[in-house]
């Protein structure tokens, strides 16, 4: 295969990902951090969500240090676990203990949605040391 095709290819996604980008972004040109992180656990695609997550990142990096701790209070309050699903999953694996797919599906529902964040977070390039950043402003909080 041509080498000059993957380069195509891979400028064509990093060019729609910043369309998608661009499109949601308000009059002064910013779109607000966790409306962010929403649309990339939205799943709108894997060359998206890369494109996505490094916004993200990018943006949290300029925030100041108020910004960073109100983020984090986002994380705890918005993208926490569904506890109602928790209860409801829980209540029936109490009814039937053996079923050993309540069980997993119990371990699914109760992970907070912050862990998938997190993980797509970790995709973008240089994501896991922007984590690692992110994780040493959250212990000086």
């Amino acid at each position: 295969m041509n080498t000059s095709f993957f380069g195509e290819l891979l400028t064509s996604i990093t060019e729609q990902g910043r369309a998608l980008l661009d499109a949601g972004r308000g009059r002064n040109g910013e779109v607000p951090l966790v409306d962010l992180c929403e649309a990339l656990l939205s799943g709108r695609g894997e060359a998206s969500g890369v494109a996505l997550a490094g916004e993200v990142l990018s943006i949290y990096q300029q925030l100041d240090g108020e910004r960073k701790l109100s983020f984090f209070l986002s994380l705890r309050d918005h993208f926490g676990a569904d506890l109602d699903k928790v209860r409801e999953t829980s209540a029936a694996l109490n009814d039937a203990p053996e079923d050993m797919t309540l069980l997993r599906r119990l371990h699914s529902v109760s992970e907070p949605r912050r862990q998938e964040l997190i993980r797509r977070l970790n995709l973008a390039p240089g994501g896991t040391k922007a984590l690692v950043a992110m994780r040493s402003d959250l212990l000086d909080f």
